[in-house]
């Protein structure tokens, strides 16, 4: 069985999805999540893209030891100074360098002749070779790059001391037989290529990010790129959950394996999709929520008499547990930290006494509390801003009735510690709620998505809001959990501006 490895880059080409807004704290989380998940190698940012991404990064290579992190770099020396710098304290730290290779990318993009381009990849890469052991070269737009061009070059760039080659279906063009036929091309007429690891890097335009990375490992590629939830750039990328989990199924039909923990599946799933507000849909692959339902009465049937007769993935391989009731009112503290223990969160002293007051407080509201209300409660807290002045709740109260306009007051202490109340209207309760929150709160703010979900099942499960906002003409998202939906609503919002205020001190 052959090893491929894993390369993640939900923290860079995944936090490129549209609306999608990642403080330093939440990367920081995912970073962990990831490391626990098992990929090998984990792109934590593009350093020289912003001051933000620089902390970001330095922040996940200082902290994560059991993964390589890298940082992206286009082909110029300063972006490739800035990841020399955010790495410097990683364990195993790479470079990943890259520079158009197609046609249309390299005379409308670059303005370069192909000669030029190469001389330019070859120039980095030995500059890069200064700092880093490691280093992986892409060609951008490689599935539309000539084959006997992108050979030349690839066999350039090895010579000059690159140890990955990367070829990305950018725009998500290429077909499964297409894409492994590219790789299958340079493997036979790149005289060097058996010194480095060949790597796929796919996105989903045409829905075929999944099966092209499967047509590259066909074709001699060692390495699969790709996201949690296959969130990223427009479509996205490929899933790297479903990629594993179909190579664990179809382990009869493919002598390859990974090194992921399949059953951190589930709860690196949902720590994706809450701190980026991109809800997985209902019937996505491994993920979805009814990835392990059965409708139909057949279907029933035979899953009652034996599960493989229509399941072939068990829920508990991804890490989805049938029962996962674990703690109530009666709990005590030591349980709590056990449980946390489990969960795989290391939280300081003063941030599991706020997590257990937490749980109390819901407790003496929902009788029932499973691991996705802890996961909730525990996700907030570690990514808490609180040690930056913020906007606080105090109260809110909403008059509604069918007939009549909708009102809504607030009570909120504001970053310099002033207690503002003002009450406003709307044509519904939320927007009563929001039009208050913009009469109190000093920035311009102007929302433009909400999304309402519930964690978990029943009348009494934990409602989820994720807003999108411009904060004084910055976009922020915000988010929040509770009881009841209006007050996750309030504190979405307030989340959402807090956000903005802590990204504008940490600059």
């Amino acid at each position: 069985m052959t090893q491929i490895k894993i390369f993640d880059t939900t923290l860079r080409d995944g936090e490129q999805s549209p609306g999608v807004n990642l403080n330093q704290l939440e990367k920081l989380e995912l970073a962990k999540q990831l490391e626990r998940f098992g990929v090998d190698v984990m792109e934590a940012g593009f350093p020289a893209s912003s001051q933000g991404d620089f902390d970001a990064v330095k922040k996940i290579a200082d902290t994560v030891k059991n993964v390589s992190v890298t940082g992206l770099a286009r082909a110029v020396k300063s972006d490739i100074d800035a990841c020399r710098d955010a790495l410097k304290n990683a364990t195993n730290p790479r470079l990943h360098v890259f520079i158009a290779t197609s046609p249309i990318h390299m005379e409308y993009k670059l303005k370069k002749t192909p000669e030029e381009v190469i001389e330019t990849a070859v120039e980095m890469v030995k500059y890069g070779k200064q700092f880093f052991d490691q280093i992986e070269w892409s060609a951008e737009d490689a599935s539309r790059s000539d084959l006997a061009f992108l050979a030349k070059i690839i066999e350039k760039v090895i010579d000059a001391g690159a140890t990955v080659i990367n070829l990305p279906d950018t725009v998500g063009y290429t077909m499964p037989r297409e894409y492994g036929a590219m790789f299958k091309y340079m493997k036979e007429n790149v005289p060097n290529i058996n010194k480095v690891d060949l790597s796929c890097h796919c996105h989903d335009d045409l829905g075929m990010a999944v099966a092209n990375s499967i047509a590259a490992v066909e074709n001699g590629a060692t390495q699969v790129e790709g996201t949690i939830n296959g969130i990223g750039e427009r479509a996205g990328n490929a899933s790297l959950e479903e990629f594993a989990v179909a190579l664990k199924v179809r382990h009869d039909y493919y002598p390859y394996h990974t090194s992921l923990v399949l059953n951190e599946i589930k709860r690196t799933s949902d720590m994706v999709s809450k701190f980026t507000g991109m809800t997985v849909p209902g019937n996505k692959a491994v993920v979805g929520r009814n990835a392990f339902a059965h409708e139909s009465g057949i279907h029933q049937d035979g899953v009652l008499k034996h599960a493989e007769t229509y399941e072939i993935i068990t829920p508990e391989m991804v890490g989805v547990h049938s029962n996962n009731l674990v703690l109530g009112k009666h709990s005590g503290r030591h349980a709590f930290t056990d449980k946390i223990k489990q969960l795989g969160y290391e939280l300081t002293e003063d941030k599991l006494k706020e997590a257990f007051k937490a749980f109390k407080l819901l407790t003496d509201r929902k009788k029932e509390v499973t691991d996705d209300d802890l996961f909730s409660i525990l996700t907030d807290i570690q990514t808490d801003t609180s040690n930056v002045q913020r906007y606080q709740l105090d109260h809110f109260q909403v008059q509604y009735g069918s007939t009549d306009q909708p009102s809504a007051t607030i009570s909120l202490t504001t970053p310099t510690n002033q207690q503002v109340k003002d009450t406003s209207t709307g044509s519904g309760s939320v927007e009563a709620l929001y039009n208050t929150l913009d009469q109190i709160i000093e920035e311009e703010t102007h929302l433009t998505d909400f999304q309402l979900n519930s964690i978990g099942k029943g009348r009494d499960a934990l409602a989820e809001v994720h807003v999108s906002l411009t904060v004084d003409d910055k976009t922020v998202s915000g988010r929040a959990s509770a009881q009841d939906v209006l007050e996750a609503a309030v504190q979405a919002y307030i989340n959402g501006v807090n956000r903005a205020i802590y990204q504008k001190k940490a600059v």
